[in-house]
C-alpha cells in the first residue's frame, strides 16, 4: 500500500506544479523591456502588408502579372519570379514591365491573387 500512496502523492504534486508555472508566467510584466520584441497586431498581421516587386510582363489576356516578388509571408513563398491572377483589370492598365510595385497575395478560391497594388515611390 506505501507504494501506490507514494506514487498518488508524487502524481498530485506533479499536477500541482504544472498548473503553478502557467500562473507565475502570467504575472506583472510592467517593468519587463520590450523596445526590441516584436508585437502583434502590426501590418503584417492584420492582413494589410504589401510585399516589393517588380513587374515582369503584363498579360491582358489572362489577367495575368508577372512580378519578381519578395517573400510572400501570408501564403508562405518565398522570394522569385511568378506570374499572379490580377483581382480586377484595373490592375493590368496600371503597370509596366520594368515597374517598382507593392503588392498583396492571397489566395482567392484557391488561386494565388494580387489583391492589392500600388506603385512604389
Amino acid at each position: 500500500m506505501k507504494m501506490n500512496q507514494l506514487i498518488a502523492t508524487a502524481a498530485a504534486a506533479l499536477a500541482t506544479g504544472a498548473f503553478a508555472v502557467p500562473a507565475l508566467a502570467a504575472g506583472d510584466m510592467s517593468g519587463m523591456e520590450m523596445s526590441g520584441m516584436k508585437m502583434s497586431g502590426g501590418a503584417a498581421e492584420s492582413g494589410t502588408a504589401l510585399t516589393d516587386a517588380e513587374v515582369k510582363k503584363v498579360d491582358a489576356a489572362s489577367g495575368k502579372i508577372t512580378l519578381k516578388h519578395g517573400a510572400l509571408q501570408n501564403v508562405d513563398m518565398p522570394s522569385m519570379t511568378m506570374a499572379f491572377k490580377a483581382k480586377d483589370a484595373a490592375m493590368l492598365a496600371e503597370v509596366h514591365a520594368g515597374d517598382k510595385v507593392k503588392v498583396r497575395v492571397e489566395r482567392v478560391n484557391g488561386t494565388l491573387t494580387i489583391v492589392r497594388l500600388e506603385k512604389a515611390s
